[in-house]
């Protein structure tokens, strides 16, 4: 999980890189300008170690002449992303297929991104062609829950302050690896050691604020096929959980939130951890699946 910044002529070339992972550069618009700043802001990220991005805002006009036009003045390096900025609705869902797939053609080996907003991508696209990835504009909606149904690698989810912020679910050394053309599945950095897992569920029950003796009851497992039943009361809440395996770290894991220890995770933390692993069902403990596929909705909600 990794948060970005994109930034253009109206920013300065020293802008904060404090807590960054990447920043996207506007580098070029059309046929006829260039950023001004350009160069000194990717210096700026290249100076602290942020995968840069370099961006085109696409105008009406020949995707071929704005593609070498962009290639030209933004000159990226191995490594760097390259983006397609499509805001103007005189440039057509096939001009933005066009430009994407002839600057993958010059640059096989740097990663090529769709930027739009929410509006561009549910109603002009009609291919869902995003080149590598898409990086979708939502700012009314919670960080790393832009609404579309597809899938996304960048979230610009605010323009407070004359900033756009991003974010990506990868981490920055996934980021730098995926950019340097390698692959990466989102999933990775989520292959949870037993400890992962015991911070995950004990930090739950101190987000939503649960009291010891929060579970009512718990049915001790004698076999490795028994279930354990655990039942949530409290905050209008009365779900009931099955583990369906007993192993030693599920028996551990059990008796710590049933006495209410307490581990504060931050709310992103939360919602990161319960979402991914609730959609990944291969992790070791199977307690830790069921708690999180049905709260998963509920912590982004």
């Amino acid at each position: 999980m990794t948060e970005g910044i994109d930034v253009a002529s109206y920013q300065s070339t020293s802008y904060s890189t404090a807590g960054l992972g990447f920043v996207f550069v506007k580098a070029t618009e059309g046929t006829s300008y260039v950023n001004p700043h350009h160069a000194g802001q990717v210096a700026t990220g290249r100076a602290h170690s942020l995968v840069v991005g370099h961006y085109h805002f696409a105008r009406p006009g020949s995707m071929t002449a704005q593609a070498a036009y962009f290639l030209k003045q933004a000159a990226p390096k191995a490594g760097d992303v390259l983006a397609f900025d499509w805001e103007d609705a005189g440039v057509s869902g096939a001009d933005k297929d066009a430009w994407i797939k002839h600057v993958q053609a010059e640059m096989p080996h740097n990663r090529v991104l769709l930027y739009c907003n929410r509006d561009f991508w549910l109603n002009r696209d009609t291919t869902s062609f995003a080149g590598d990835g898409l990086w979708i504009a939502d700012p009314d909606a919670p960080k790393g829950q832009p609404r579309v149904n597809a899938s996304w690698l960048i979230h610009q989810y605010s323009e407070a302050g004359g900033l756009d912020r991003d974010f990506t679910p990868l981490t920055a050394e996934q980021l730098r690896t995926w950019a340097a053309g390698q692959t990466v599945n989102p999933e990775d950095d989520m292959a949870i050691t037993d400890a992962d897992v015991t911070k995950f569920v004990n930090g739950l029950a101190t987000y939503l604020g649960a009291p010891k003796g929060l579970f009512s009851s718990m049915d001790d497992a004698t076999s490795a096929d028994d279930k354990k039943t655990v039942t949530y009361r409290g905050n209008a809440w009365n779900a009931t959980f099955h583990a369906g395996r007993a192993d030693a770290n599920s028996t551990a894991i059990l008796a710590q939130l049933k006495q209410g220890v307490p581990l504060t995770l931050t709310d992103d933390q939360v919602t990161a951890l319960a979402t991914k692993l609730a959609a990944n069902p291969t992790f070791a403990s199977t307690l830790a699946h069921a708690i999180c596929s049905d709260f998963a909705a509920r912590l982004q909600s």
